[in-house]
């Protein structure tokens, strides 16, 4: 009888199953068991096995555990692995973990549905240590064994312990076995070792269409889509036909490499063989004509697969982005809403990164709110999109807190507002985000890295660099070139020539960036002469020069005053077609201002197709340094006309403008209006040009009562200004006051030294002018020498005051004392001796009074054509006597000579000089 009840059930059971009610199904089940008092553990396992694959059946499930429980097969082996099973399939771990417990008896299936349910779930180091306990109760474990706890290892990115299981492959001699061979693959391919995973499929005896598939597509998904597309060939040549799985990896390796014929033969083969297009299929044929931006196929794709996917509709909100279609991508999103498909984490990224894509920063704050909405502003992709948004264009504090609410931080996350600071110049900030994100536990990667090395650079941090850079090594991107570009910048920046060269060198394959980071770095660094050595390296080795190789190299030769280095370049900007470009002839208005050749500013700036701010704020400071302060301020009228908004580096120009040309009361008028009607906060820099321009005036009682009542305490640069303005007025008081506040400041600076000795030097008060000299003797403090510079021939040619050194010293002197004598003739009185006592000028020599601007000009009128310019570089302000001396050397001589100080240019042309001798 009990046999034949047990029968029955089994067969009444089946039956029962095929309903869709749980509560009937339930209460038929009890009634059942209450009629059999004998049923075993195949009754059991039958009725669990029945309960498979079908959600609606599940509710029977823990019914019939318990009626198992009730008849005292609670340890049964054969049903307690179905449960096992069952319950973690479920993501009941826990409870399947208690009926393992609960077995009288395991096997290897207790086993592999333990492990493989750890697997499942992702707890990896769960399914290890469960692996190590069957190794220590003695049983051998199975292909299938090893190859869950290698799945589970994959899973959870427990690669060492992967590796530890490998060698217990080895050890027992299942590496023949093509299930653990598959998983050994999957293990390796998902750390990206690749030569591993080679080396496990190369000794494999005998390889399935799983073996295939799965390097094919690993492959794919890392971006090796030629080497997916060559173990194509090898599965063919093997004899297997590809499922749908290859064909979807395949076609992901074709979106990768762009090989959009290859894409449209696949295609071709999947309708041929009558493959019926699942949605992975249906995605990755839709990501192949997206990626390869064929817009139309992908359309027709996208109208001809399941419109309910929401994955079609998400690539096609791609492809719209990849072409900055703003207004399709939003009338796709909002058809998407109204066909009643719900959008998904990856939605809102394809429309934010569009906006960011076209600029429309607004229109993504919108985005962003409907995403709150939606409850998808936690999600971390989301908000990695939405970081990388706002802080592309600068909203750092609205990123920064994004990311400080995120919970799941990943390393995108912090990747994108580390390299937003970074675009930004917040290289500080950069860095401490960069050592947040280890704290974190997160391991940067490339991207991270290099911007890391990016913001070491834009402050010359050189031994956070290093760190950075030996982390490198560790981090295994050794081979990584965005990080290799990024190094030969840093070096470079920082001035190690040496180590920025090698590290140049070791780069196998130079792109532009390669070359641009070594021009820009050497250009930034004061390396001005080896940024244009490279340049030229550039252009031997064929590589062709864009925007930022013309800025850099143009910038060098701007900063070495290089106009005959500067013209050549511009000339290659003419040939290449970069002349258009805003950045390119901002930087050539510069190179013609700091050359001394205003009017060629003045035109390149004039034929510019576009300016921007720099580009007024460049030519209004070039005709302020050029002594055209009323061209500067005519100029700055014409910005604001233009609908410009004046920057704090504007007014720079502007207030040195009017300090240049002595208007004061319009120039405390442009610093007011700075806060008033600009919205600017004056910087120091600011303050200082105010006091300048009363101190050149002469208005010194006024210039100390506006340093004392300024809002911020006065820095160096202020009065550094103001003591120098009361030694040319000879003002000792305000002067002694300047001193002493500058001295508390910079006590180690010797031109504050200078300024103090020299004021009193012209007053005649030499004791006070001794003490200042001792002083500096004592502190260490020594004076810069005064230097100039000409240049002859393509040869620069340096000189000091009183300077014998020249080969030609001896000429440039006799040259020198026949020109002084033509000058003394038309009224020309030497003024250089006021610094010196009558004693002290009759022990000196005559000559050790000649200052080396003197000495250049000399040497240019003896070295160059009449019909050339002289220009000279000095690295001091020039003195009244030099200053009056040239006045009357471009008389007599009838040259024009251009003097570039440490403050201005001075034009002396006819007897006369540009500052209007006022500077």
């Amino acid at each position: 009888m009990t046999r034949r009840a047990a029968a029955s059930l089994n067969k009444s059971l089946t039956g029962f199953l095929a309903h869709e009610d749980p509560e009937k199904l339930l209460s038929l089940f009890a009634a059942k068991v209450r009629q059999c008092r004998g049923l075993g553990s195949v009754d059991f396992a039958c009725a669990l096995r029945e309960c498979r694959g079908n959600g609606k059946r599940w509710p029977l499930v823990p019914e019939i555990h318990a009626k198992a429980i009730t008849c005292g097969l609670g340890g049964d082996r054969i049903a307690g692995n179905l449960l096992i099973d069952l319950y973690a399939k479920k993501g009941l771990v826990q409870r399947a973990r208690h009926v393992f417990e609960q077995l009288s008896a395991r096997d290897n299936v207790s086993w592999v549905a333990m492990l493989s349910g750890y697997a499942k779930n992702g707890l990896g180091e769960e399914a290890v240590g469960l692996y190590h306990q069957m190794h220590r109760s003695g049983v051998v474990p199975t292909p299938y064994v090893l190859s869950s706890v290698l799945s589970a290892c994959t899973k959870a990115a427990l690669f060492e312990q992967g590796r530890l299981v490998h060698v217990q492959v080895y050890k027992q001699g299942l590496c023949s076995e093509t299930v653990v061979g598959n998983a050994l693959i999957a293990l390796y391919l998902r750390f990206r070792s690749f030569s591993l995973a080679e080396r496990v499929f190369s000794e494999m005896p005998y390889c399935d269409r799983v073996t295939f598939n799965t390097l094919i597509s690993r492959h794919a998904q890392c971006g090796n889509g030629e080497s997916a597309l060559e173990i194509f060939e090898e599965m063919r040549l093997s004899g297997w036909t590809p499922d749908c799985v290859t064909i979807a990896s395949l076609l992901v390796a074709c979106a990768s490499t762009g090989d959009l014929n290859k894409g449209k033969q696949l295609h071709s083969y999947l309708l041929k063989a009558g493959m019926s297009p699942d949605y992975i299929i249906e995605g990755s044929l839709l990501d192949l004509y997206v990626k390869c931006g064929d817009i139309v196929d992908a359309l027709k794709i996208f109208k001809s697969g399941d419109r309910t996917n929401v994955v079609l509709w998400n690539l096609m909100l791609v492809a719209y982005g990849q072409v900055s279609d703003l207004a399709k991508s939003f009338d796709l999103f909002c058809q998407m809403v109204a066909a009643g498909v719900r959008p998904n984490q990856f939605t809102y990224p394809c429309l934010l990164r569009t906006c960011t894509y076209a600029g429309e920063i607004n229109l993504g704050e919108q985005i962003h709110s409907l995403s709150i909405k939606t409850g998808f502003e936690s999600d971390m992709y989301v908000s990695g999109v939405l970081i990388d948004m706002y802080s592309k264009y600068g909203w750092l504090d609205k990123a920064q807190r994004i990311l400080e609410i995120l919970e799941a931080k990943d390393v995108v996350s912090w990747t994108s507002m580390i390299a937003g600071y970074v675009q930004h110049e917040f290289c500080k900030e950069a860095l401490e985000t960069f050592k947040d994100m280890q704290l974190f536990g997160i391991w940067p990667d490339n991207i991270g890295l290099a911007s890391a090395i990016s913001a070491c650079a834009g402050i010359k941090a050189m031994r956070q660099g290093l760190q950075i850079h030996s982390r490198v090594y560790v981090s295994g991107y050794s081979a990584d070139v965005s990080i290799w570009n990024a190094l030969v910048n840093l070096y470079a920046r920082c001035g190690r020539s040496k180590e920025a060269f090698s590290l140049f060198e070791a780069v196998e394959h130079k792109d532009k960036i390669t070359w641009n980071g070594l021009v820009s770095g050497f250009a930034q660094s004061g390396l001005y002469e080896e940024a244009l050595e490279v340049f030229i390296k550039m252009y031997q080795a064929g590589v062709k020069y864009n925007v930022f190789t013309f800025v850099s190299s143009i910038s060098a030769s701007a900063n070495l005053a290089d106009i005959k280095q500067g013209k050549q370049i511009h000339a290659t900007v003419t040939k290449t077609g970069y002349t258009s470009e805003t950045e390119v002839a901002n930087a050539l208005i510069s190179l013609y201002g700091k050359c001394g050749s205003i009017e060629d500013a003045k035109m390149q700036f004039f034929e510019m197709p576009e300016r921007n701010d720099v580009s007024w704020n460049t030519i209004i400071t070039s005709c302020s340094q050029h002594g055209r302060g009323l061209e500067a301020l005519d100029l700055f009228d014409q910005m604001k006309q233009e609908g410009l908004k004046p920057n704090d580096v504007t007014f720079i120009g502007v207030l040195a403008a009017c300090s240049h040309v002595g208007l004061v009361e319009e120039g405390l008028g442009y610093f007011e209006s700075m806060s008033s009607e600009h919205g600017i906060h004056p910087r120091p820099d600011h303050y200082a040009c105010v006091v300048d321009i009363l101190g050149r005036a002469g208005q010194l009682d006024r210039a100390r009562k506006f340093v004392e009542e300024m809002p911020v305490s006065a820095n160096a640069m202020v009065w550094r200004t103001l003591l120098s303005a009361c030694r040319v007025h000879k003002n000792i008081e305000i002067g002694e006051l300047a001193a002493k506040c500058l001295l508390e400041l910079e006590p180690h600076d010797s031109a504050s030294y200078v300024l103090l000795s020299n004021a009193y030097a012209v007053t005649g008060k030499w004791a006070y002018r001794d003490h200042v000299r001792k002083m500096m003797k004592d502190r260490g403090v020594r004076k810069e020498p005064g230097r100039s510079w000409i240049e002859v021939k393509n040869v620069v040619h340096a000189f000091f005051v009183g300077d014998w050194l020249h080969p030609l010293a001896h000429q440039i002197y006799k040259y020198l004392a026949d020109l002084d004598d033509r000058l003394t003739k038309i009224g020309y009185i030497q003024g250089n001796y006021f610094l010196f006592q009558e004693k002290e000028k009759e022990q000196k020599d005559p000559t050790a009074f000649v200052h080396s601007e003197k000495l250049a000009v000399a040497f240019g009128l003896m070295s160059l054509p009449p019909s050339m310019p002289l220009r000279v570089i000095k690295n001091l302000r020039v003195c009244n006597d030099c200053h009056t001396w040239m006045k009357f050397t471009s008389e007599v001589m009838r040259r024009e000579i251009v003097l570039r100080d440490v403050y201005r240019f001075h034009h002396f042309n006819n007897g006369n000089c540009s500052c209007g001798d006022f500077w």
